[in-house]
């Protein structure tokens, strides 16, 4: 790639990556950080709330409810909204992400629970559980490929939203998008928007593979014989097929 790609503003330029490369490199780690702190501050509320949900029926509805209403805010409303609670800094823009990542994250858990067979649960309380521990070794188990579809949905969404925090400087590859495009940067705009694009592949195949690893019996599925009968229901609630995961929401609009 020529040297002079840099002068004449063109949108491919080798040296721009070359010589921006602690710039990028920064913004990059800046980028992951703000992810993860926000989906794993969303998943941390999420779950609590789920298991909420699921224990009182009447407060699924109100906790849904709010979480749409939230996911429905313009992101750079709430920032505004934000802004005079928290000031310019990098929480104001967690916790928008950490507030849109809620309505994805509660309803797939919530599915994740409410798909767990009935006989699995009437399986279990026949052995003894009481109700944590059927939740935390059988129904939050089973819900696993649900949980993850969510995580995994809320990821690579948070991704593509964390370039909105460029407005107030703290928006990772969202820094550079936003002055790129202030100063018709081509270069500086191309290399912000693929990288971002990598971010969320990766970390949306990280996830499948965490995926993969952590449900076991959806990988021998295939090859467990047909069962009728009594033989329907397994010995041990926690060796049930688990449900599948819940439908995703369409992509939040900035």
């Amino acid at each position: 790639m020529s040297k002079g790609c840099l002068a004449a503003n063109e949108w491919i330029c080798g040296e721009y990556v070359r010589s921006r490369q602690e710039e990028l490199t920064d913004a990059t780690l800046q980028h992951i950080g703000i992810t993860v702190a926000s989906v794993g501050i969303g998943l941390l509320i999420a779950l609590p709330l789920a298991f909420l949900a699921r224990r009182y029926r009447l407060a699924a509805s109100p906790l849904l409810a709010l979480t749409t209403i939230l996911y429905t805010v313009p992101s750079l409303a709430m920032l505004a909204l934000l802004v005079p609670m928290l000031g310019i800094s990098v929480s104001v823009v967690v916790t928008a992400l950490v507030l849109y990542s809620l309505t994805i994250l509660l309803r797939n858990i919530l599915a994740g629970l409410e798909a767990v067979p009935e006989e699995v649960r009437e399986s279990a309380r026949g052995m003894g559980y009481g109700p944590l521990r059927m939740l935390l070794t059988v129904e939050l188990p089973l819900s696993l490929p649900a949980l993850m579809a969510g995580v995994r949905i809320a990821t690579v969404s948070t991704v593509a939203m964390t370039t909105v925090g460029g407005i107030i400087d703290f928006g990772g590859l969202g820094n550079l998008l936003f002055s790129g495009l202030d100063s018709v940067f081509k270069a500086q705009v191309l290399t912000a928007s693929v990288i971002c694009v990598v971010l969320a592949v990766v970390a949306d195949l990280l996830l499948l593979g965490l995926q993969w690893l952590l449900t076991p019996w959806a990988r021998s599925r295939s090859r467990k014989p047909v069962r009728t009968g009594a033989d329907d229901v397994p010995r041990d609630p926690a060796e049930a097929e688990a449900p599948t995961g819940a439908t995703p929401l369409a992509g939040k609009a900035v």
